[in-house]
């Protein structure tokens, strides 16, 4: 028995030390593109095309549900951005609070019976379309309850021009990421599906008639944490991933892809907590199925700020989300593109990568935490193994964490204080001290729920922008 737990437990130190390893691989990836990212973005002339007649127009699309508390901000963000043509589809999802009252009250808009909507993809049914000629590039949909995908798709029917952008209602998008981004795509719009933003925590930070004017680090605990975590998986993550056209989610809270290749792909599909990776998935599927040239891209400096969850209750029912949305994935679109030689980068390394590394991780690491325990306490004269593992994951984590914030810092520098860097840096270790490991066991609990057909969205708790939010907290039911 001794001997069993002692090589299972090696069998995860190995474990580690490959996923790690592999993480750096990437990382390497993006320390290559950087400096050509921050090249493009200090030399390039992106805010003279904010007046250009040659950007594409874009329809943002934005889902809704009981959204009262965050929605006007959301909105007067996406209203006040640098760009020269562009709608804002606002969908209620069939809220059981104000949100379709707040809008309506704030912006005057009144139901239009003659508006025309495109039936491209199936949506639940519409109760009604609002429009204001005084804001004549914004319109509000509302429907019956069908979740997320099934809003976007009906923000789809609805759209008039060739890009769509999804954004979240709790996120607010600074003035200059959809031209950054536009700028992505107009270097080769022919090949471009799929464009995901930056996404940073809000949290902390002073909102000013949608638009975060100061930039600050959160105060509690939970945020702080993410802001971390965030930094490194965009920064040090999709960077990376992006360079050999191999990424796998372009996130729910800001991305921009083409409308004619959602479309073709069947639009977002309901019943999937990870819709966003989902599409993406899709995505990759039909351009390689079809043969057809394209890429997935990431823009880290068109810069989406959203809400943390700061409770570990919220927190927790996020991660397994991710984790249903994540398993659903790779066990439905896995078995038919691991390891084919036709879907390229994305089957051969991509979906591996992420059965191997992010879909199991939880399994090899509690398990094998757990026969170097039993191990130790069998022969005490050993705990050594297990002090090994311990050190390699947090030395490695530590290490990927200070390639993130060096990436942050020679690129972007979105928090210029010297004492934001100490803490960040000092975050970075910490979260290898609990909050990793609760992360893990919430993936493996979002396992669970899966196996148990658990397919709802979950659990998000809003707040208002507002200083004073913490005085207007509003629970949400389940969506979708």
């Amino acid at each position: 028995m001794r001997d069993f737990l002692l090589y299972y437990g090696m069998f995860a130190v190995y474990y580690v030390i490959a996923i790690n390893s592999l993480y750096f691989v990437i990382m390497m990836f993006s320390f290559k593109n950087i400096i050509g990212i921050l090249k493009s973005s200090i030399y390039s002339r992106f805010q003279a095309l904010s007046g250009s007649e040659q950007v594409p127009p874009i329809s943002i699309l934005v889902p809704a549900y009981n959204e009262e508390l965050t929605i006007i901000e959301n909105v007067r963000s996406l209203l006040s951005l640098n760009y020269p043509r562009y709608e804002v589809i606002v969908v209620n999802d069939g809220s059981k609070d104000d949100t379709l009252q707040v809008l309506t009250r704030e912006f005057k808009l009144e139901e239009s019976g003659h508006m025309p909507i495109q039936p491209l993809l199936q949506t639940s049914d519409i109760r009604g379309i609002y429009h204001n000629p005084a804001y004549p590039n914004l319109y509000l949909i509302d429907k019956e309850n069908g979740g997320k995908a099934d809003s976007l798709n009906a923000g789809i029917n609805l759209a008039h021009y060739p890009l769509i952008a999804s954004i979240d209602a709790d996120s607010l998008l600074e003035k200059d990421a959809l031209i950054r981004i536009a700028k992505v795509y107009m270097e080769n719009p022919e090949e471009t599906v799929a464009i995901g933003g930056d996404i940073r925590i809000a949290n902390g930070c002073k909102i000013e008639d949608g638009v975060v004017s100061d930039i600050r680090l959160p105060d509690k605990f939970l945020p702080m944490m993410q802001s971390v975590e965030y930094l490194k998986a965009f920064l040090g993550g999709r960077i990376g991933w992006s360079a050999i056209n191999g990424l796998i989610i372009v996130s729910g809270a800001f991305g921009v892809f083409r409308k004619d290749y959602v479309i073709k792909v069947g639009g977002y599909r309901e019943g999937y907590p990870g819709e966003d990776m989902n599409i993406i998935i899709k995505l990759h599927k039909y351009m390689l199925e079809n043969k057809l040239p394209y890429r997935v891209a990431f823009c880290p400096d068109a810069v989406c700020w959203t809400q943390a969850p700061d409770s570990f209750r919220i927190l927790g029912s996020q991660r397994r989300r991710w984790g249903r949305g994540n398993l659903k994935n790779m066990i439905e679109y896995g078995q038919h593109m691991v390891l084919r030689p036709k879907y390229k980068i994305f089957g051969m390394l991509t979906l591996p990568f992420n059965i191997l590394f992010e879909t199991l991780n939880p399994y090899f690491r509690i398990t094998g935490l757990l026969a170097l325990i039993g191990y130790t306490l069998m022969n005490m004269t050993n705990a050594n193994v297990l002090l090994l593992y311990g050190l390699l994951n947090i030395i490695y984590g530590v290490l990927l964490g200070v390639g993130a914030l060096l990436l942050e810092e020679i690129a972007f520098r979105r928090y210029p204080r010297i004492r934001d860097i100490v803490k960040m840096l000092f975050y970075t270790i910490l979260m290898f001290f609990g909050y990793r490991q609760i992360g893990v066991i919430w993936r493996f609990l979002g396992h669970i729920e899966y196996l148990r057909n658990n397919n709802s969205w979950g659990t998000m708790t809003r707040k208002s922008w507002q200083a004073d939010g913490n005085k207007n907290i509003s629970s949400l039911e389940a969506r979708g």
